[in-house]
């Protein structure tokens, strides 16, 4: 991950050189903004949205109306972001499935580059692998010496193909030479209440889902997909200190606007994202939902969403991964 304290240093600074920004931008916004998300309610990206939402209001004076845009894994939401004014007074939260990955792997009525502006990156989240707590699997190198030993034996629930959850379990079966078996589902939450019940034998899920069932006992977490032990969940082993090297994969979200939105107004964006990121309420509420925010630059958020690119562009040839 990048260092973005600098990032929001070098932001706010060119924040206080407020002359330099033409009216237009000092007077953004004037009217309410909406915020598209690409997910249904209740999820991870919306509960987001209507926090970060929350303190751009207070910051702005202006409303913020989320408008859920859910469907196709996401395309839906972003294609429809993608076609509003570049004005300023849409914006669009897209994450790794279709901001980065289903665009490798399906036909997307967008194109990532030519359609969009990305603004800032404003929160990741690691995934945790979980099992049944009637599981015999006591951790990560169990598991993997189980899958070795019978290839195809093991299965793995995932909310789709393309998902994280999909993702996660290419990585493993590549870094570790083994295979399994993918049950995709509609979605994280039935997929979850499979891995409850044992008729999955495990699940790699963000947390919200299956923090309670962690916390309960009902579920075991093995690994976390971290590059190091997650703040949130220091309990937990990465997926290197329990054998296997190479499973760094986050959850992560992101602001874009519509290409041609004005660089005022992306410059504005950008200083309240910076802003409203680092208020220790909404770091508490996102901690509640299993996710760290960031503060960062336009050119900190391009770099990481090509690293993001390149990393799965590469797992998607080697494992041919397809889409629906």
């Amino acid at each position: 991950m990048h260092s973005f304290t600098k990032a929001c240093a070098a932001v706010l600074a060119a924040g206080a050189l407020g002359a330099a920004v033409p009216s237009a931008a000092q007077n953004f916004p004037a009217k309410p903004v909406r915020l598209v998300v690409t997910y249904p309610a209740g999820g991870s990206s919306d509960l987001m949205a209507r926090i970060m939402g929350q303190k751009l209001n207070e910051f702005w004076g202006q409303p913020v109306v989320v408008e859920s845009k859910p469907g196709a894994a996401g395309s839906i939401g972003m294609e429809f972001a993608a076609r509003q004014p570049a004005d300023g007074y849409t914006f669009v939260i897209g994450n790794l499935g279709p901001a980065a990955v289903n665009p490798l792997i399906t036909k997307v009525p967008y194109n990532m580059e030519r359609d969009f502006i990305a603004v800032a990156l404003t929160a990741t989240g690691p995934n945790i692998l979980v099992v049944p707590a009637s599981s015999p699997f006591r951790n990560l190198g169990e598991l993997v010496a189980a899958a070795r030993a019978k290839p195809g034996a093991i299965n793995f629930a995932t909310s789709g193909p393309g998902s994280m959850s999909h993702l996660a379990g290419e990585l493993m079966m590549r870094q570790a030479g083994i295979k399994m078996a993918q049950i995709p589902y509609k979605g994280g939450g039935q997929a979850v209440i499979d891995v409850l019940a044992g008729q999955v034998q495990m699940i790699v899920s963000d947390a919200l889902p299956v923090a309670q069932h962690i916390r309960s006992g009902k579920l075991r977490p093995l690994a976390i997909t971290s590059g190091k032990r997650s703040p949130l969940w220091p309990d937990i082993p990465t997926f290197a200190e329990g054998g296997l090297q190479g499973i760094v994969a986050v959850n992560w979200w992101g602001v874009f606007l519509p290409a041609g939105t004005p660089n005022a107004v992306v410059a504005a964006y950008n200083a309240a994202l910076n802003k409203v990121m680092v208020d220790p309420d909404l770091k508490e509420r996102f901690a509640g939902l299993g996710v760290e925010p960031h503060a960062s630059t336009p050119e900190e958020f391009r770099a990481f969403l090509a690293s993001e690119r390149a990393m799965y562009a590469k797992l998607v040839a080697d494992n041919n991964i397809k889409g629906e």
